[in-house]
């Protein structure tokens, strides 16, 4: 199993990091996608993935939470890293106007970088998106062509993915979907393409029924086996779409 999306270098996890990876390995995590945030997270990113190459795919970007902390030469510094590691994607970023004062105009500038410098540099690249679906299409369909991108966490509507499904959008399942109250979410994915679905944790976020406040990576193996049988897809083809979103 590979964990499409999580923060395993967030500060909530202390310096657990190893011993987070072998707990993750004894459930049969084979790999995660680490992402981050912010120029001031990329640097943990980039040592996690250094001290632990086989296990952690590094991801960088500047998430619509974060706009407002950019330096003057962010955009160069996202592609020194991208440039640096042909393995490495490009995300979290997105938009988001569920947020307190969302300043949209910024957020899409900043976006509008990022979908090009992916789409140059050939580079998968996790969307995050809250409440802006409809911005969220007209960027896309505005963008230059996508080599493969994933909406991590789809909350939307089954409209919003099948015009997303068109562009060649991916789509990740992460355990606050198995709440009870986002039956309309499970049943979302339940009429997506087997093809196109990835499983994430979004740890320490997103956990779980019963895990408390810090979701451990680890839960993606019950993630994953739950999210199987409520759509009848193999565990075996959740991680095949995973590496062919990474390839």
């Amino acid at each position: 199993m590979i964990d499409a999306h999580n923060h395993l270098h967030d500060p909530r996890f202390g310096n657990r990091q190893s011993d987070l990876i072998r707990e993750m390995k004894d459930v049969g995590i084979t790999a995660c996608v680490v992402n981050g945030t912010s120029e001031a997270d990329w640097p943990a990113v980039h040592q996690l993935a250094k001290e632990h190459p086989d296990f952690v795919i590094p991801s960088y970007g500047l998430h619509p939470w974060k706009v407002a902390e950019r330096s003057a030469d962010w955009i160069d510094h996202l592609r020194a890293l991208l440039e640096e590691d042909p393995r490495v994607a490009l995300g979290e970023c997105g938009l988001d106007r569920w947020m307190t004062d969302p300043n949209l105009e910024e957020q899409h500038l900043v976006f509008r970088q990022q979908l090009a410098l992916a789409a140059e540099l050939a580079r998968p690249i996790t969307i995050h998106c809250l409440r802006a679906s409809g911005p969220l299409l007209e960027e896309l369909k505005a963008a230059p062509i996508l080599p493969r991108f994933l909406v991590h966490s789809f909350a939307g509507s089954l409209e919003t993915a099948k015009e997303l499904v068109k562009l060649g959008a991916y789509f990740s399942f992460s355990g606050h979907f198995l709440h009870p109250r986002k039956e309309k979410v499970r049943a979302v994915f339940q009429n997506l393409p087997a093809d196109r679905i990835l499983v994430e944790t979004d740890a320490p976020d997103m956990p779980p029924p019963g895990e408390g406040k810090i979701n451990h990576p680890k839960n993606l193996r019950v993630i994953s086996s739950q999210l199987a049988s409520l759509t009848g897809i193999s565990e075996a083809l959740f991680q095949k779409n995973t590496e062919h979103f990474l390839s």
